[in-house]
């Protein structure tokens, strides 16, 4: 098992980061820059509330060390579901993270959480286990995955900077 933590730093306040992340729109966009060749995007609920973002994508497996490519073929379909809370007074929130590579026995499972930094400032942490049960290439899978969500999550950075200056504050979808 591998812990992974990452940070994103939103230049944005925590209210219209959590509007933003609800945003199909802007989940579409980051999907899509992640690489996937195929994707789906549901998202439930509201930013005023609870919601849930599931995304599902397909993105090519050279990302993953070529003696384990075996067991998942040229393609990776990730699945990802963000379970978030209703938001804090403060625009803050917290909820839960799963991430499942289809057809290999790959998952992270952990916490994410929104918090304020300042007015006009947020930060976005993703923290979890991941675990591959495959015998004798675990951790070399769980390396190779969590570089695949580290890079994954640092689109998603680049993608949110560009959405944050073309949106300012995040509106309602």
């Amino acid at each position: 098992m591998l812990h992974l933590s990452v940070t994103l730093d939103l230049a944005t306040d925590a209210t219209s980061a959590g509007l933003m992340l609800a945003d199909p729109r802007y989940v579409e966009q980051k999907v899509v820059a992640s690489g996937a060749i195929e994707h789906q995007v549901d998202v439930t609920g509201t930013a005023d509330e609870a919601f849930t973002v599931a995304t599902r994508r397909a993105l090519p497996s050279d990302q993953i060390p070529a003696q384990v490519r075996g067991f998942v073929g040229n393609r990776i379909d990730v699945r990802l579901v963000e379970a978030w809370e209703a938001p804090q007074p403060d625009g803050g929130r917290a909820g839960t993270v799963v991430v499942e590579i289809a057809g290999a026995p790959v998952r992270l499972t952990g916490r994410c959480s929104l918090q304020p930094v300042g007015p006009a400032a947020s930060r976005l942490v993703y923290d979890g286990d991941l675990q591959a049960q495959i015998p004798l290439f675990g951790s070399a899978v769980e390396e190779a995955a969590a570089r695949a969500i580290r890079g994954a999550l640092g689109v998603e950075q680049q993608v949110a900077e560009r959405w944050i200056a073309d949106h300012g504050r995040a509106e309602q979808p």
